[in-house]
C-alpha cells in the first residue's frame, strides 16, 4: 500500500489538526480527505501554505488559552448561587444539572459558558455547596463553586 504526503485543511479525528502535513494512504485522501476538502497533496508552495495555517492555529490557541484564563479567574473567586424548591430533610424537586450551571453563570457573571464544558457525573439532588469542574481548554481547567439553596 503506498501512501502520501498530505496537509490538513482542517482539524480530523484521529489524524491531525489544520495545517499539519501527514501520511495517509493514496484511496483514503482521493476519496475521503480531498473531496470533502478536508486535505490537500503536499507540495512546495502548499507546505509554506501549511506553515501559515499552523502560525494563525498556534496564535489563536494562544488567545483562546488567554481568554479562558481570564473567565477562570473571574469564576474561580465567584460563588453561584441557584435557587431550587426542597422538601424536607433538603432534598431537592428533580434536579441541579450542568444547564443548570450554565444558565446560571450567564445571569449571574455575565459570562456564557458552553453546558458541554461543564463536567457534573450525576445532577445535584441535595442542597449545600458544590465543585463543578469546568474545562475551557485543554490547558485550563477549574471548579466552579455552586451553592443550592431553598426557594
Amino acid at each position: 500500500m503506498s501512501s502520501i504526503k498530505v496537509i490538513l485543511r482542517a482539524d480530523v479525528d484521529g489524524l491531525g489538526k489544520r495545517g499539519d502535513v501527514v501520511s495517509v494512504s493514496k484511496g483514503y485522501a482521493r476519496n475521503f480527505l480531498e473531496p470533502r476538502h478536508l486535505a490537500l497533496p503536499a507540495s512546495d508552495g502548499s507546505l509554506r501554505q501549511a506553515e501559515s495555517m499552523r502560525r494563525v492555529r498556534s496564535i489563536k490557541d494562544a488567545n483562546d488559552r488567554a481568554a479562558a484564563e481570564e473567565v477562570a479567574r473571574r469564576l474561580v473567586a465567584a460563588t453561584i448561587t441557584i435557587p431550587v424548591r426542597a422538601g424536607e430533610g433538603g432534598r431537592l424537586f428533580g434536579s441541579v444539572t450542568v444547564a443548570d450551571v450554565s444558565s446560571a453563570v450567564a445571569e449571574q457573571q455575565g459570562i456564557e459558558i458552553d453546558r458541554r464544558l461543564l463536567v457534573l457525573d450525576e445532577p445535584i439532588k441535595d442542597l449545600g455547596t458544590f465543585m463543578v469542574p469546568a474545562k475551557l481548554h485543554a490547558d485550563v481547567e477549574f471548579p466552579i463553586t455552586v451553592e443550592v439553596v431553598a426557594n
